[in-house]
């Protein structure tokens, strides 16, 4: 996978088109009811008409996309679980019995794993049948990034490239709005390395818990965070290298799904800290990636804050999520959905007679 292409896809992709952002907030104010009284929910829906060039937004057919990989980093005791996890959790995203396909039913969301680096060889009967597993796998997870890089530069631009192209299938299908998940037992170190290189920030002002680490755990994973940078090196200015050095597959398929998003102008909506450091990644490669970025919740890691004030991103969900697996994306998507219903079917002021509210 040649930098070229990485360089043509920069090329291609555009900022939002400003005049059906602008429309759009003119019909919000057109309205029957109190300016701006749906907050965020109205400055996102006029984002995705700017988004999608349209003035008419419908957010009917949503779709969650899973990106799982190991990460070799585990081997350093920077986790409570062990890898084998990955795969245990992967297999029940085919079987529809995880925590975000439950979700996902709930709200109507197609939901679509995709093994970018699962450390394991999948036999059949492995596997459930509700929602299939896209086998894009690049490695068997990513290798120990305190003895050597994750992965190699070429393996990197594959997984991104990976992510561009189910983004692509997704447009064909007609879907009109995307959810990201992820994955990936340690992939919370490898995000806190990313974040920590692109922002300039100490590791340890960009690294949580996980899921459960205790007091010790979390200064081991500091310090692996901290040798991992030293010995690498990471450009800040060039987030493939960042990403190859210290980061993780499924950091780059999703990095590839933000830049996709882009390239194709589909609202795309961001999961917790890992989704965002790897939403990171995407606007660091083209800064343009943030007029296509919705938020949804403010993880209870450290640095998501951070990175979603770096993006310029305000999430409507505070509930203190940390699960993953794109819960939090798909938990806001009914919001983004009820709140394009009432854009367009809500009558306006002039249609009932009424004066309008002005600005005051």
């Amino acid at each position: 996978m040649s930098t070229s292409r990485l360089e043509l896809l920069r090329e291609q992709i555009q900022p939002m088109d400003r005049e059906s952002y602008e429309r759009a907030k003119r019909r919000w104010d057109a309205i029957a009811k109190p300016l701006h009284s749906l907050g965020l929910l109205e400055e996102a829906i006029a984002e995705i008409a700017g988004m999608t060039q349209s003035e008419s937004v419908f957010l009917e057919k949503a779709a969650l996309l899973i990106c799982c990989a190991d990460n070799g980093v585990v081997e350093e005791g920077v986790t409570q679980t062990g890898q084998e996890v990955t795969a245990v959790v992967t297999a029940n995203f085919t079987r529809g019995s995880s925590c975000v396909c439950l979700m996902a039913e709930r709200c109507g969301v197609s939901v679509i794993p995709v093994d970018l680096g699962v450390a394991k060889e999948w036999k059949d009967e492995e596997l459930g049948s509700k929602y299939p597993l896209r086998m894009k796998k690049i490695a068997m997870g990513t290798k120990n990034f305190v003895k050597e890089a994750a992965m190699t530069r070429k393996e990197a631009e594959q997984a991104i490239f990976v992510g561009v192209e189910l983004v692509k299938e997704q447009k064909e299908r007609g879907t009109q709005i995307l959810a990201v998940g992820e994955m990936g037992i340690g992939n919370t170190t490898s995000s806190s390395a990313v974040a920590s290189v692109l922002l300039g920030k100490e590791a340890a002002r960009m690294t949580g818990r996980g899921a459960g680490l205790s007091d010790a755990g979390l200064q081991r994973k500091i310090q692996v965070i901290e040798q991992a940078i030293h010995l690498h090196n990471p450009d800040y200015r060039d987030p493939v290298d960042v990403l190859a050095k210290v980061g993780g597959l499924d950091l780059a398929g999703m990095m590839g799904i933000f830049l996709g998003a882009a390239l194709y102008r589909l609202p795309v909506v961001m999961d917790g800290f890992i989704s965002a450091a790897a939403a990171l990644l995407a606007c660091s490669f083209h800064p343009a990636v943030k007029d296509y970025l919705l938020a949804s919740h403010v993880s209870a890691e450290p640095a998501a804050l951070e990175i979603l004030t770096f993006l310029g991103k305000k999430a409507p969900i505070q509930a203190h999520l940390s699960l993953g697996e794109g819960t939090g994306a798909v938990a806001a998507l009914p919001l983004y959905q009820m709140a394009a219903r009432v854009y367009e079917q809500m009558t306006t002021f002039e249609e009932n007679e009424i004066e309008a509210y002005h600005p005051l």
